[in-house]
């Protein structure tokens, strides 16, 4: 007689709650900037936040926009501390303040 094995699998989405409508439980809710109409001669920021590969992610983003629209500024930056943790609130000014697009690198 034949043995039938039992198998369990997760679903790997997670409820997805967009952003602007925070998560109810104490975390800030913040509404997403307002998309500029075009990145010509602008500043866009890549953050590698550290997590497995996105140093490798990020560098492909930066190669993506020097071939495809070299006219965009790209700063590469690393976001010191704990992943997540936002510890890192001299880079989030810098951004704010001579950045006009931030992209923050998640891999694995």
């Amino acid at each position: 007689m034949a043995t039938q094995k039992l198998y369990i699998a997760l679903n790997p989405e997670a409820q997805r709650t967009p952003a602007s409508e925070g998560s109810g439980s104490g975390v800030p809710s913040w509404s997403m900037a307002p998309r500029p109409d075009s990145l010509n001669g602008k500043t866009v920021y890549l953050v590698n936040q550290g997590f497995g590969g996105s140093d490798l992610f990020m560098e492909q983003f930066k190669a993506w926009f020097a071939e495809k629209m070299p006219s965009v500024k790209i700063v590469s930056k690393r976001k010191t501390g704990f992943i997540f943790r936002d510890d890192t609130t001299d880079l989030w000014k810098e951004i704010e303040e001579k950045g006009d697009a931030v992209i923050f690198g998640v891999a694995g």
